[in-house]
């Protein structure tokens, strides 16, 4: 059974083979590929007052990616336009008809996308145009024929193994540039408020240099100047943001003008000079946001009626199913149902789907198994995105379920965040203060898992408006704990002994501050 002394203890151990633990520590910009020779190059197109254009993507980190370089290309007062692809008019990344809309730019500068840009890199050498391509996607086989490419993942590139966003790798580029134009003043760390955004939303590893960075980025946005921040705070009614809030508060809200309208709204809000104009931009954003809400709900309804629990990959798709929430609830099916999950909307001949991975498990790796089916695909191995012909949708579904990739779905999706039995006597603030040390909590450090055995049901009482939630007082020995459990799926009784699993969580209560347990599953219903 758990005790602090134990908790602390195995908590540390997942950052034992950290490389970074300081920001003095963090690999250079010159360990990316390519970096200096781009810098080179954009810094000649701002002497020589080219026209820079800054592509995109509409997710946060792409946003983030391009709020980054064009607040950069600003203080260098450089000539520049941005473009932030329209998910529904222009679909993803640098293509043809992008390229004809940025006239007379000699320097496209792609920013969290690019990578896979095959043809539209030939269309740029054709023009004349020079192309920097900045991303951190899995690259094909086949590179573009670009100017500089700056990816980790892009064989010999020297950057440590550590999975980085979008806006990171335009980070660094800024921080070559700082060097090139021998800016020895230029304040880098200004944009860790930025950074902490796309790193948590993007869900990237939050160990060695994510960490540092996350960390460090918290402390800027609850001091930052932005006026997008100060107009969220308000929104929100809160004095400082904790972890939970940019995962669960900002993010959402950030990605949801790509997923109902258009992300150049949640750009130019990131960018707004005064508070004033942030708050026009985020009352736009809170009605996307409501609509996201409301087409997500009605969709993950759907999206079960064909669902077979008895499969190892969940495949659903919909005749025009929304494009912007496909994604999440791609997510929520492979939450509720433990396993992956893939989304598909389907547009006339072809389908767009939207991946999500449970555990370790690679879904990018199992997708490309069934290459031969598909149009194209890309992402992560946690998520990632698929263009298929509508027609062979049956066919991938049967194809992906039978892959020889699956034997690993069980060993890699394994709930490896449950630390152990807890002692209900180490649930105290003492123990919320050892919890929050190793924030933040994500991919590569999940957020501590707990059982409690044999835990006595005092009362439940269904709260929420539409009384989805309880809250349940439980008693363990000789603890009185107080715990609430989400969207709950199993009501238990007064007098009833449970097993749960809980994360635990801080409860403010005019002014004093209490653990609260937060009932993840019931794990076993035993009536005494």
């Amino acid at each position: 059974m758990l005790d602090k002394e134990a908790i602390k203890e195995l908590l540390s151990s997942r950052f034992s083979n950290d490389i970074h633990t300081k920001l003095s520590e963090i690999p250079l910009p010159c360990e990316l590929k390519d970096t200096f020779k781009a810098a080179k190059r954009i810094k000649e197109a701002i002497q020589n007052d080219e026209l820079i254009a800054v592509v995109g993507d509409y997710d946060v980190d792409g946003i983030v990616s391009t709020a980054i370089m064009a607040e950069f290309l600003t203080d260098m007062s450089a000539n520049f336009i941005i473009k932030i692809p329209n998910r529904f008019k222009d679909g993803y990344g640098l293509n043809e008809e992008i390229i004809n809309e940025l006239e007379n730019a000699t320097l496209i500068i792609t920013v969290d996308n690019g990578i896979s840009a095959i043809e539209a890199a030939k269309i740029c050498k054709a023009k004349g145009i020079d192309l920097i391509i900045t991303d951190h996607h899995m690259p094909l086989p086949t590179l573009p024929e670009a100017y500089a490419i700056i990816n980790p993942k892009q064989a010999n590139c020297p950057f440590p193994n550590i999975e980085i966003c979008g806006a990171q790798v335009a980070w660094y580029l800024i921080g070559a540039l700082k060097e090139v134009c021998e800016l020895r003043n230029y304040d880098m760390a200004k944009f860790l408020d930025l950074l902490t955004l796309a790193i948590i939303a993007d869900m990237m590893e939050l160990r060695d240099l994510n960490r540092i960075l996350v960390r460090l980025g918290l402390a800027r946005i609850n001091s930052s100047k932005r006026a997008c921040f100060e107009a969220i705070k308000n929104y929100y009614n809160k004095e400082k943001f904790e972890f939970d809030d940019i995962s669960f508060l900002i993010a959402p809200l950030i990605n949801s003008a790509g997923r109902i309208d258009d992300a150049t709204i949640s750009y130019e809000f990131l960018r707004s000079r005064n508070l004033k104009e942030a708050n026009g931009y985020l009352d736009k954003i809170c009605e996307f946001n409501a609509s996201r809400k409301a087409q997500e709900k009605a969709l993950f309804e759907s999206s079960q009626n064909d669902i077979d629990e008895n499969e190892d990959i969940i495949v659903t798709w919909g005749n025009e199913w929304h494009e912007g929430v496909i994604g999440i609830v791609a997510s929520r099916l492979a939450k509720k149902y433990k396993k992956p999950a893939i989304v598909f909307s389907i547009d006339g001949d072809k389908a767009k789907g939207s991946a999500r991975s449970v555990g370790k498990f690679d879904i990018l790796s199992l997708i490309a198994s069934q290459e031969s089916l598909l149009c194209g695909y890309g992402g992560h191995k946690g998520a990632a995105g698929i263009v298929i012909e509508s027609a062979n949708l049956n066919k991938f579904k049967t194809a992906i379920n039978q892959s020889c990739f699956l034997q690993e779905l069980y060993d890699f999706s394994t709930n490896d965040e449950i630390l152990g039995q807890i002692n209900p006597e180490a649930i105290d603030y003492e123990l919320i203060e050892i919890l929050e040390f190793f924030e933040p909590y994500g991919q590569k450090n999940p957020r501590p898992l707990f059982e409690l055995k044999g835990a006595m049901v005092k009362s439940a009482k269904k709260i929420g408006k539409e009384e989805s939630h309880l809250k349940i007082i439980l008693q363990k020995d000789n603890k009185t704990l107080e715990a609430i459990f989400f969207n709950f799926d199993y009501l238990p009784k007064s007098g009833e002994s449970i097993d749960i699993l809980v994360t635990i969580a801080k409860n403010s209560f005019r002014g004093l501050i209490i653990p609260q347990l937060l009932i993840k599953e019931i794990i076993k219903q035993e009536q005494k």
